[in-house]
């Protein structure tokens, strides 16, 4: 029986993370609450074994962790449901606990910051979030950590900035590629001059896999930051050169973002986290490294490559 279970699999996150598991030949659980999503993701791992649940129920949410020791938490939510991060987390974790699993690294963003003080962020910076989405995820964080202090469960955070990769689609840059690729125009969000950082979604599996199997992981929380500071601008360059012809492109700032979002559910709630546009969070993750050891970052280039291939193969 899998040891391992990644609790929110079917994304391309969770995809990363079961490559690594099973290059190391180690068995896992995908769970996800479709059937046919998560077989359709994870039919040619030979290592996975897919579960279904529905965490709005507590004997399901048991029957998926059980017999597992270490539960990765991938749970994503409706960008407009933010409100469902602390509600799923603590019914996960009542699940996981009944079930005895010893062990869970929740997969966190950088919103629980809020505005940065200093830069680069350690993870000893405050957390004091102005917007929704940064206090709901404060308190999934500090739901927790709280089972943790209390004995409950041996928990960890590993906080990631924006990300991209080959086919994925929920990233800042996943317009910009598509037209890179094929042509059309690159609807973006500006603006593109600030720096930034992003971290290749295939580079997160092997940290992760590392990071659950060193027992003093946990009990804190971690960073991975991206491969370097750079800028959208930066990147866009990059696709013009690999392509060899020039990205028309469109971008949106937060006025834009202001005025689409009257008819676009998605575009108006990510009116508030627009400051991580102009003031980012870029964060330093030498602690991380010190535990675990040197991390492989893919740089952007090769990233970009990766992704333009993917896309147009």
């Amino acid at each position: 029986m899998p040891k391992i279970a990644l609790f929110g699999a079917a994304g391309a996150l969770g995809q990363g993370i079961a490559s690594a598991l099973s290059a190391q030949g180690l068995p896992y659980r995908v769970v996800g609450r479709n059937d046919a999503r998560l077989r359709q993701a994870f039919d040619d791992y030979p290592h996975a074994e897919i579960v279904t649940w529905n965490p709005d129920i507590p004997s399901s949410v048991e029957a998926a962790a059980q017999g597992v020791e270490t539960l990765v938490y991938l749970v994503g939510v409706d960008y407009t449901r933010f409100d469902l991060h602390p509600q799923l987390m603590r019914k996960t974790l009542a699940g996981a606990i009944r079930a005895g699993v010893k062990n869970i690294l929740l997969i966190g963003t950088v919103y629980p910051y809020g505005l940065p003080r200093s830069l680069p962020v350690h993870e000893d910076h405050p957390r004091e979030p102005h917007t929704f989405k940064g206090r709901m995820r404060k308190e999934q964080e500090d739901i927790l950590m709280q089972a943790h202090a209390a004995g409950s469960i041996n928990a960890a955070v590993l906080r990631l900035p924006d990300f991209y990769g080959p086919g994925v689609e929920a990233s800042l840059l996943h317009g910009a590629i598509q037209a890179a690729a094929h042509g059309g125009t690159a609807d973006m969000v500006g603006p593109l001059d600030r720096p930034h950082e992003f971290v290749f979604l295939p580079d997160v599996g092997a940290v992760v896999a590392r990071l659950i199997s060193t027992p003093a992981a946990y009990g804190k929380i971690w960073h991975l930051a991206g491969a370097g500071v750079t800028t959208q601008q930066e990147l866009l360059a990059e696709m013009e050169r690999l392509t060899g012809r020039r990205l028309k492109r469109r971008v949106a700032g937060k006025a834009m973002l202001r005025l689409i979002g009257l008819f676009n559910p998605f575009m108006r709630e990510m009116v508030e986290m627009h400051y991580l546009l102009t003031q980012p969070v870029i964060m330093d993750d030498s602690a991380l490294q010190a535990l675990i050891g040197p991390v492989k970052k893919t740089p952007y280039p090769e990233g970009i490559r990766q992704c333009l291939n993917k896309a147009n193969p």
